[in-house]
């Protein structure tokens, strides 16, 4: 149970993290990140079987789509490192770099292959402007991610060492 609690911990923070890097590449770069809003408009239509679309940006706006859409982020961040404490069994008494990475580069296929063709932006964003620039900010965001979990997971091993 304490790794699970350890776990929600991690993903909220490793989130965070990539929340913070993407606001970097907006204010530094002006790279835009995904705007969760949509994540959320997605989220909204499936009650009415709407799990496909042309072009999110143009699907009807819904209530509470930006609450929906953050909520969402988060929750897939806990959710993705549960799994990762869960399959790693003793990594988050020893964490190590490399696991984290990889599992964080691992989960660009979710991006790839469902949400971006949800959305609209086809497999592995292959109908946006630029697809490489696009493949490359998600693989490099997961990345992100992948360091937050490590870093989050040393930072819980500080603050709380009984993890």
């Amino acid at each position: 149970m304490t790794n699970i609690v350890a776990a929600i911990g991690i993903g909220l923070g490793s989130s965070f993290i990539m929340d913070l890097w993407n606001m970097l590449l907006k204010r530094v770069f002006g790279i835009p990140s995904l705007n969760y809003c949509m994540l959320g408009r997605w989220i909204r239509h499936m009650p009415a079987g709407l799990f496909w679309h042309a072009n999110i940006t143009t699907a009807p706006e819904k209530t509470y789509e930006c609450a929906v859409g953050w909520g969402t982020h988060y929750s897939i961040g806990i959710g993705l490192s549960v799994v990762f404490v869960a399959v790693t069994g003793d990594w988050i008494s020893q964490p190590t770099l490399l696991p984290a990475l990889l599992y964080g580069i691992g989960t660009v296929v979710f991006p790839f292959f469902v949400m971006q063709p949800a959305l609209g932006f086809g497999v592995a964003s292959s109908k946006a402007k630029n697809p490489a620039v696009a493949r490359l900010k998600s693989v490099v965001t997961h990345t992100v991610f992948g360091a937050g979990l490590y870093l989050c997971a040393r930072l819980m091993q500080f603050v709380a060492p009984s993890y």
